[in-house]
């Protein structure tokens, strides 16, 4: 993934560049002889996880991209402009969330295989997820929830309860969102761990090995794997269900409880890996869909991510639906929603 902007020519070139040292390249080994994942990485991009509506193709051209980066960089220097009146800043009902000082969402968008891509999904052609009409529901119901639903603590996202990152930041797949992007994988001869920068999950990864029964639960599913080649296979299932809905501001994602998620690990370069992954549930999706990000090395160090639950963001949340209850904003159109979604 390019991580600055880069004039046309000048990204022309890199992309030839790095195509022409990955063909060479000779993947190294553990002293055991795997390949060797080993490291800090980072799949930070702005690319989204739906291709977006301006793009038709999923391969961009090196002006498309700069446009598009150009885009990004104006929206992050306009972000944190306050409105003003006569040159005064007014009082807002909402002061808002974030500025840009925490977000870290990278600086280009992802570059797989030497192309510049406009999605992470890269099948079915039009870069969307193919959802059947139980999974258009089921996102739809979740959705709904998230934004009406507060009887407690169970009812609310993971995310805001500090279970697992926001998102699918964890995964599997594991997808980049606005902040603490960040991997660190460490092998031996019958485990790799994958350790979340945000939330601070890791994921164990068993080699050769078999799943639980299906009624055996996990936040972040139940994760064997296998070696093809110099290829990390993984294949998960088994996720808790509160794992159904993922949401984030940079994608959102309904599954089933047949979910199963296979993924591949190939070391492409010194400083990359190609992650690509599968969707299967033949409950939530039409067709079984893919999609493709690089993970690029980083020196960063990974920092604690200090979240747990019953921290300050729940116990607040909570005492505000009650205040809104009790004041009678949206009552009826509230008590409609959360018994249309109710379990």
């Amino acid at each position: 993934m390019l991580t600055k902007p880069l004039s046309l020519l000048g990204c022309s070139l890199w992309l030839l560049g790095a195509a022409a040292q990955a063909a060479d390249y000779e993947v190294p080994r553990t002293h055991f002889g795997q390949p060797d994942l080993q490291g800090t990485w980072t799949n930070a991009t702005f690319t989204t996880l739906e291709r977006p509506e301006e793009f038709e193709q999923l391969v961009l051209t090196p002006e498309q991209a700069a446009q598009r980066e150009t885009q990004r960089k104006e929206f992050y220097e306009n972000y944190d402009q306050p409105e003003k009146v006569d040159g005064r800043l007014q009082a807002a009902d909402d002061p808002g969330g974030y500025n840009t000082f925490w977000m870290d969402e990278g600086e280009a968008l992802a570059v797989v295989d030497g192309e510049i891509r406009s999605s992470i999904i890269v099948y079915p052609e039009d870069g969307q997820i193919p959802y059947t009409w139980k999974g258009r529901w089921g996102f739809a119901k979740s959705a709904m929830q998230l934004l009406y639903r507060y009887d407690g603590p169970e009812v609310r996202p993971l995310g805001e309860r500090c279970m697992v990152g926001f998102g699918s930041t964890g995964g599997p797949p594991m997808l980049p969102v606005l902040y603490n992007n960040n991997y660190q994988i460490v092998q031996n001869r019958d485990h790799v761990l994958i350790l979340v920068e945000m939330n601070h999950d890791v994921r164990t990864i068993r080699l050769d090995g078999e799943h639980p029964p299906a009624h055996v639960k996990k936040w972040l599913g139940d994760s064997i794997g296998w070696w093809e080649g110099d290829t990390l296979v993984v294949e998960t299932t088994n996720f808790h269900p509160d794992q159904s809905f993922r949401a984030a501001t940079k994608h959102q994602l309904y599954s089933s409880d047949q979910l199963k998620v296979i993924e591949r690990f190939t070391r492409t370069y010194k400083d990359r890996i190609k992650y690509a992954f599968e969707m299967h549930d033949p409950e939530a999706y039409t067709e079984v869909w893919r999609g493709e990000l690089p993970l690029r090395h980083t020196s960063e160090p990974i920092y604690e991510y200090a979240c747990h639950e019953g921290n300050y963001s729940l116990p607040g949340i909570l005492a505000g639906a009650r205040l809104r209850e009790e004041e009678g904003e949206g009552g009826g159109f509230m008590q409609w929603v959360a018994a249309l979604v109710g379990d």
